[in-house]
C-alpha cells in the first residue's frame, strides 16, 4: 500500500521544523555573528552530533562514518533491502548562508518523518546522508564526504594541508577517524537504486518565473583558464594612437565579446572574467602586459567545448589585428553531470501536482551529487531562494516553499521507494 500524500498542514509544520533546526544548525559556528562550519572541526563534529539526534527520534539507525559523513537508515518492509540514498552537505563556507547545504539534508529527514508518522516502512528502505565537506572551504579540496561514498578519494588528499598546516590526515585522528580506514566509507553499486538531492538554487532564475520549485536538468561542466595578452608599455602621451600595442585594449574587445557570443551561444552557457590585473598599472603609461581569467560553464560538454573554442578563436584574432600577443592556459576543468532521465521525470511529476507545472533548469554550481552520479542514478530538487543570493548570510528561503518542497519531495521519494 502506498503512502498516504501529505496534506498542506503537514508540510506546512514539517516546513516550521525545517527552518527551526536551520537556525539551530547555523548558531553551531566557529565564529561568533557569522555561521562558519568547516570539515572535521569542533562545530562539523557537533552537528553530525545535533543531525543523528534527530534522525533518531525518527526511527533511523545512525552511524559517522569513515570520513566524517553523518548517515541513518530508516529500514524498508525486508531488512537489508536497497535502498533511496537522500542528501546535502553541513560544511559551509567562511560567513555563510544557513540553507546552502542543509536545507537539503533537514528536508530529506521530513520525509522519513512522515513515513514513521504513519508507521508506514517501503519496499526500499531510506538513507539520508549528511556529507562533510561539499565546500572545499578548510583544505581547498571539494566533496570530500560524497567521494568516501564512492571510494573516489585520491592518494594526495590526506597530505593536503590547511591554512593553519594541519593535514587532512592530522584532522581526522583529531576528529577520532582513523585514515587508514578511508576505504570502509565506500558503500557497493548494490546499496542504492537512487540519489536524490533537495537544494537551493543559488540563482533567480525560479523567482524569475515565480516558482518555488524547480527540476534540475544537469550540473554544468566548467573550465577555468588564465589568459594574458601581451603588448608594449609606452608614454601615455608620446605614442600616437595607430602605433599603440595596448594589451588592455585588447583584454576590453576580448571581454565584450565574450559576453555577447555566449549571449548568443545559447541560454544555458555562461563565461566569466572574474579577475584583471594589468602592468605596469600607471594612469601616465600604456598597459603592456595584462593578466584576466575566464570561467566558462555549460549543462552540456560539446557545447561548453565549442562555445570556448569560439572565444579563444577570437582572442586570438584580437591579438592580431593589433599587433599583441594572446595565450591562454587551462589549470581546471570538470565535466557536465546530467541528471538521470527517469528520476527528472519522477521529480517533475511531483512539482506540478503541487504547484501548477514544472520548470527544468541547469544548476550553475557544483553539489555533492556530481559524486554520486558516478555510481548512482542521481537527480536534483531546486527551492527558490531570495534574490538568487547564496554563501552570504542574506541567503534567504521563505517556509510556504519549504512545505511545498516537503510536499513533492515526499511524493517522489515514496513514489520511487515503493516499488
Amino acid at each position: 500500500m502506498a503512502a498516504p500524500l501529505i496534506d498542506k498542514n503537514g508540510a506546512l509544520a514539517a516546513a516550521r521544523r525545517v527552518m527551526d533546526r536551520a537556525d539551530r544548525l547555523a548558531a553551531i559556528s566557529e565564529s561568533a555573528g557569522q555561521l562558519t562550519r568547516v570539515y572535521l572541526s569542533g562545530q562539523h563534529l557537533q552537528a553530525n552530533q545535533l543531525v543523528a539526534g534527530w534522525m533518531e527520534q525518527i526511527g533511523m539507525t545512525t552511524w559517522q562514518d569513515a570520513v566524517g559523513n553523518i548517515c541513518g537508515r530508516y529500514e524498508g518492509k525486508r531488512e537489508g533491502a536497497k535502498a533511496i540514498l537522500l542528501g546535502s552537505h553541513l560544511d559551509t563556507v567562511r560567513n555563510a548562508g544557513r540553507y546552502d547545504g542543509m536545507l537539503g539534508v533537514l528536508c530529506a529527514l521530513e520525509v522519513v518523518a512522515w513515513l514513521h508518522q504513519h508507521e508506514l516502512q517501503l519496499e526500499q528502505a531510506i538513507e539520508v546522508v549528511g556529507f562533510g565537506d561539499e565546500e572545499g572551504t578548510r583544505f581547498g579540496i571539494t566533496l570530500l564526504g560524497s567521494r568516501g561514498l564512492t571510494g573516489s578519494w585520491p592518494e594526495g588528499w590526506l597530505s593536503c594541508e590547511d591554512a593553519g598546516g594541519v593535514s587532512v590526515a592530522q584532522a581526522m585522528i583529531l576528529a577520532g577517524l582513523d585514515p587508514e580506514r578511508i576505504a570502509s566509507a565506500e558503500r557497493p553499486a548494490s546499496d542504492f537504486s537512487a540519489y536524490l538531492e533537495l537544494h537551493i538554487e543559488q540563482g533567480p532564475v525560479l523567482e524569475e518565473e515565480s516558482l518555488a520549485l524547480g527540476v534540475v536538468t544537469a550540473i554544468n561542466g566548467a573550465r577555468r583558464l588564465n589568459c594574458s595578452f601581451t603588448g608594449h608599455a609606452g608614454h601615455a602621451g608620446t605614442v600616437p594612437m595607430p602605433l599603440r600595442k595596448d594589451a588592455l585594449a585588447a583584454a576590453a574587445e576580448w571581454m565584450t565579446f565574450i559576453e555577447s557570443a555566449t549571449r548568443r551561444h545559447g541560454p544555458d552557457e555562461v563565461a566569466t572574467v572574474g579577475t584583471l590585473s594589468c602592468a605596469p598599472g600607471a594612469v601616465n603609461v600604456i598597459p603592456g602586459d595584462v593578466q584576466l581569467t575566464l570561467d566558462i560553464r555549460s549543462p552540456r560538454d560539446e557545447s561548453l567545448k565549442a562555445l570556448l573554442s569560439q572565444l579563444l578563436a577570437e582572442g586570438e584574432a584580437i591579438a592580431s589585428r593589433r599587433g599583441v600577443q594572446f595565450s591562454a592556459a587551462e589549470y581546471y576543468a570538470i565535466p557536465a553531470t546530467p541528471c538521470d532521465a527517469a528520476l527528472q521525470e519522477t521529480l517533475a511529476q511531483a512539482v506540478s501536482e503541487v504547484q501548477g507545472r514544472s520548470l527544468s533548469l541547469p544548476s550553475g554550481a557544483g553539489h555533492d551529487a556530481i559524486a554520486i552520479a558516478e555510481r548512482w542514478p542521481s537527480a536534483m530538487l531546486f527551492v527558490r531562494c531570495e534574490k538568487g543570493i547564496s554563501h552570504h548570510p542574506a541567503e534567504s528561503v521563505v517556509e510556504g516553499d519549504v512545505a511545498l518542497a516537503v510536499q513533492a519531495f515526499t511524493r517522489a521519494v515514496t513514489q520511487l521507494a515503493d516499488k
